[in-house]
């Protein structure tokens, strides 16, 4: 069958998601027959540069031999069982490794990035409830921060389009300032810098929190990246700060790297920045190296996207010693009663832990930090283009704003991008890149040279 067809009968079958389906008449979707490291390959053989890595969960290309090796010798065991009562070797396994990679010793899994943000909330709530605090009940969340869209994620989210519609719907949580750098006004030479945007921030968080701590259960943030908001980046400083905060006021910290996970910052998990907290704090889990530098920030830690590398639905919770114990009880009330009834699936544990191997055999991360300094040379064109502001860069995620975008303009410039052979997806007047870790010099120059094209159109 041609694409033309798929085309057809997905229009009258299917439901796209985050899509006002009637524009789809105009701007069909792109069907898609199979996948090869980072190009995307229509049903008429055309290729598409994966720019965004499949919503930001593709690691290491499509169709990578080892996972696809690893998958199939799963399925020669065990595809699924329930994780209530029972237990088998890959998620135990994964949940030992990721223990050892952060210093948060418990997980509790889900099947995806939302999912994962109703366990932190209701699990942090849940906590202070056992704890003899059943007031404290309040979420706090960053101005343009962005959770997922069932209805406890959206709570905390504060992106106006997914939100407004739903509102009656919501519980009121509060939001305080973004610690965005585009604030400073950096490029205008105002004198403040992203550390100071930091502080800022900072301050008006402790402000909401003096106020407000004794019926605040958690502040919820997406580490140094916040990817909704148009990808949004800020100092690492204000991780360490609300930390801080978090501490003096009694409220837990859950960071959300469900986007920012599994090495798109530069590290393996983006709370591994933050400058240390100040001496003496004491954590649940400990541990050592980085992965006490997670533990130091983070009562919860919030995963998806990439864990699987972009093959299969999971995502984890992970937290502390001192929260998981104030579950242990003999009532069962006091327990943690959420369920999912993929918990913890054998085949997508088992592609997480094939993802974990590629990164400690392929030394990831240390390419990664070669590709992406060259990857931002190849783009100074595009930096320098005089229609593009704020031109930002963390580790493999790369973003700019553009200056006088119309009314459409994502839209018809995801449009024009795909005629070209690279699949983009702007975020209102914001274009980023968020490739996969396989992509090459080649690619990348394809890239630049398409954004350019694009961006000396009218």
């Amino acid at each position: 069958m041609h694409n033309e067809d798929w085309i057809a009968r997905g229009r009258a079958a299917l439901w796209h998601p985050c899509t006002q389906m009637k524009q789809l008449e105009a701007a069909p979707p792109l069907p898609v027959a199979r996948g090869e490291g980072p190009w995307l390959i229509d049903y008429e053989g055309r290729r598409y540069l994966d720019a965004i890595s499949s919503w930001w969960v593709n690691l290491f290309g499509h169709a990578e031999p080892r996972i696809n090796a690893a998958l199939v010798d799963q399925l020669t065991r065990i595809e699924h069982v329930i994780l209530a009562g029972c237990t088998h070797a890959p998620v135990v396994e994964l949940s030992e490794r990721l223990a050892a990679l952060t210093g948060l010793g418990h997980a509790f899994y889900g099947s995806d990035g939302a999912s994962a943000t109703e366990i932190a909330l209701k699990m942090s709530f849940h906590c202070w409830k056992n704890l003899g605090r059943p007031e404290k009940t309040g979420f706090v969340s960053l101005a343009h921060g962005y959770h997922g869209e069932t209805l406890g994620a959206l709570s905390v989210t504060d992106v106006a389009l997914f939100k407004d519609t739903y509102a009656p719907l919501l519980r009121h949580t509060r939001q305080v300032m973004s610690p965005d750098w585009r604030q400073a006004g950096v490029d205008q030479q105002s004198g403040e810098t992203a550390e100071d945007v930091a502080r800022r921030a900072a301050a008006d968080l402790e402000a909401h929190l003096a106020a407000h701590a004794g019926t605040t259960a958690a502040v919820i943030l997406e580490p140094l990246v916040q990817g909704a908001a148009g990808m949004a980046m800020y100092h690492p400083l204000y991780l360490t700060l609300a930390r801080e905060l978090c501490d003096r006021f009694e409220v837990h910290l859950i960071a959300d790297e469900i986007a920012v996970g599994f090495g798109r910052t530069g590290t393996m998990f983006a709370c591994e920045q933050a400058p240390p907290p100040s001496p003496g704090r004491e954590k649940g889990a400990g541990g050592g190296g980085d992965a006490s530098r997670v533990a130091d920030i983070a009562d919860f830690l919030c995963l998806s996207k990439g864990l699987t590398g972009g093959y299969l639905p999971l995502s984890c919770v992970l937290t502390t010693d001192r929260v998981y114990q104030a579950f242990w009880d003999d009532e069962t009330a006091r327990g943690f009663l959420h369920s999912h009834s993929y918990t913890g699936n054998p085949l997508a544990c088992r592609a997480a832990l094939a993802v974990l191997d590629i990164f400690e055999q392929d030394g990831v991360l240390a390419a990664n930090c070669i590709r992406a300094a060259r990857f931002t040379d190849i783009l100074q064109g595009v930096a320098a283009h005089p229609r593009v502001r704020h031109f930002r860069h963390a580790g493999m995620i790369w973003a700019f704003d553009v200056a006088g975008a119309p009314p459409g303009f994502a839209r018809d410039f995801h449009r024009r991008a795909l005629a070209r052979g690279v699949f983009l997806r702007p975020i209102g007047a914001t274009v980023y890149y968020m490739p996969p870790y396989v992509v090459g010099e080649e690619e990348m120059a394809l890239l630049a040279a398409v954004t350019q094209e694009l961006l000396d159109q009218a």
